[in-house]
């Protein structure tokens, strides 16, 4: 039996989506969609919402109460159900929640990326490369010398990374992508087809599909106070929770040479900046 996926209109993926279809999105080397369908395989009249995660674990609990039964995170907002979402109410676990804004997926991505508990390595990896930690790697990918992997990292197809980049867990970085000299990248989403060329910094980010970044573009991803970032959406500043948090980069979007990122801030889908700039606010 397949779940059902009802949409959310409280989702606010702004500028990461250009299609805005949340189930797209890149997790742990997977489409967001496909996982919640494996979570809830075989579970007869599921349902959820598009922008609900729900572990397996929290799908079992529902499943063993009596039916119809209302999946519930521990904010009280509905995230799954099965039969009727007026039935016996259950709390999800912490692990189970809405994603209503794009900064959440970095969470995500940690959540499943750092549970890895084996390798997976389809391509190929230089013996000159250094790797501690548990990494799953796609065919046709080549991890060239001088690469350091220091926690879990999922890499997709047919990617180029290296020589002498620093890749820090938990990262997914998806297919076709080129993450090049002197880059490092710290628990981040890279979308498919995007390249990180060389002598830049990613580091708490989500980087959407085709995105080119200049030489030298550095995400700044913490706040001198050490206080949570804030980001603008709808004209309010929301806090994101996240004591580290570096920049939403929309699919097709450039950068030019030595571009510098403020922390927290969003470029929507195509954008660019010329080089030397500084992204203080939001690019729309």
């Amino acid at each position: 039996m397949s779940l059902t996926i009802h949409h959310s209109l409280e989702a606010n993926w702004w500028p990461l989506l250009q299609d805005s279809e949340c189930g797209q999105q890149l997790i742990a080397g997977k489409s967001l969609l496909g996982l919640q369908q494996k979570n809830a395989v075989d579970i007869e009249n599921a349902e959820q919402y598009d922008n609900a995660w729900v572990t397996e674990a929290d799908w079992k609990k529902l499943c063993d109460v009596e039916q119809p039964a209302v999946l519930k995170s521990q904010q009280g907002y509905t995230l799954a159900w099965i039969g009727d979402k007026a039935g016996t109410e259950v709390t999800a676990s912490e692990q189970s929640f809405l994603l209503n804004y794009a900064w959440e997926f970095i969470s995500l991505n940690e959540q499943l990326v750092s549970a890895l508990d084996h390798d997976d390595i389809q391509g190929n990896v230089s013996p000159a490369a250094h790797i501690d930690g548990h990494i799953h790697v796609g065919e046709g990918t080549k991890i060239l010398p001088g690469v350091v992997i220091e926690g879990n990292i999922v890499i997709g197809k047919n990617c180029k990374i290296g020589p002498n980049c620093y890749l820090r867990g938990s990262t997914t970085i998806g297919d076709g992508c080129h993450i090049g000299q002197a880059v490092e990248i710290k628990n981040s989403i890279v979308g498919h087809g995007s390249s990180v060329g060389h002598l830049s910094y990613v580091g708490d980010s989500v980087i959407g599909n085709k995105v080119n970044f200049g030489a030298g573009t550095i995400t700044s991803n913490l706040r001198h106070d050490g206080a949570n970032h804030q980001s603008m959406i709808d004209g309010r500043l929301l806090d994101t929770g996240r004591r580290k948090f570096g920049a939403i980069i929309g699919d097709g979007t450039h950068t030019g040479i030595l571009t510098a990122i403020y922390p927290g801030r969003k470029l929507a889908p195509n954008s660019s900046t010329r080089p030397n700039d500084t992204v203080q606010r939001d690019i729309t």
